[in-house]
């Protein structure tokens, strides 16, 4: 019996990319939310849930990192990691030639655009995404398109989808794979501000996998009482241990204001 995997769809996200990387002959369910995925696996819809954590121009999915902390008993399995390269998609037909340099390139004044790039762009008024490519291509997005508005999509390949519905003049920052998918067009690809965009995925499940000798253990703690070296304290127990600490995140209690 194949493998089940939630990810957060539809197909030509980089979830989606995450899921196919994980188990290239599982059955791959896609969901509208990071939390209806994860809630699949916890109800045994699918076995395992692959949603981000972590990017490595943007940090913590905190929406991820939120359900781990407080919703969830799920285990982190394993983690996966994807090169990120977004591509500024436009509707067929739009003028979509390839410009010759990269969001990166153009982030560091070492190139300019196409002249195909800077005639499409004067015209159009709104941007679709997912909040987090959205802001990995920050800088791009100011340079190239001003004065077009900003509207949230609920994954990159949906973007795709809002664009061409869009009554505006509009513009999705999506992958490739969800451009080739749902019938938009690359104008330019590689428009994140710093190259080496990645982010890092997790798999989830009811059980952990077996020890490796090389693992990652992630772990959530508070504190009783604030004082004076607590982190220092707490922390001290992993260094005296010859524990190296890889990453730290804090995230609000949800109870009150500075916790």
């Amino acid at each position: 019996m194949s493998t089940v995997l939630a990810y957060l769809g539809p197909e030509g996200t980089y979830s989606e990319q995450a899921a196919r990387a994980c188990g290239p002959q599982a059955r791959r369910v896609p969901y509208g939310t990071i939390a209806a995925a994860v809630r699949a696996a916890e109800q045994g819809e699918a076995d395992e849930a692959v949603v981000p954590i972590e990017n490595s121009l943007e940090g913590a999915v905190t929406s991820t990192v939120d359900l781990l902390i407080h919703e969830t008993a799920l285990k982190i399995k394993r983690e996966i990691v994807v090169p990120i390269r977004h591509c500024l998609v436009v509707p067929p037909g739009a003028g979509g030639a390839e410009f010759i340099a990269s969001g990166a390139e153009l982030a560091a004044g070492r190139a300019k655009p196409a002249a195909d790039g800077a005639e499409l762009t004067t015209e159009i008024e709104v941007v679709f995404s997912h909040p987090q490519a959205a802001a990995q291509c920050r800088g791009y997005l100011e340079r190239r398109l001003p004065s077009a508005r900003f509207s949230a999509s609920l994954s990159t390949a949906a973007a795709v989808e809002d664009m061409l519905r869009s009554e505006r003049p509009a513009v999705a920052v999506s992958s490739r794979r969800a451009a080739e998918l749902f019938g938009g067009e690359v104008a330019s690809a590689g428009i994140e501000d710093a190259p080496h965009n990645q982010t890092r995925f997790v798999v989830l499940a009811t059980r952990d996998a077996p020890p490796t000798g090389r693992d990652k253990t992630s772990v959530c703690f508070d504190f009783a009482h604030d004082g004076p070296g607590i982190l220092h304290n707490a922390l001290g127990a992993l260094a005296s241990r010859k524990i190296n600490m890889l990453k730290i995140e804090s995230r609000p209690d949800k109870r009150s204001p500075g916790r």
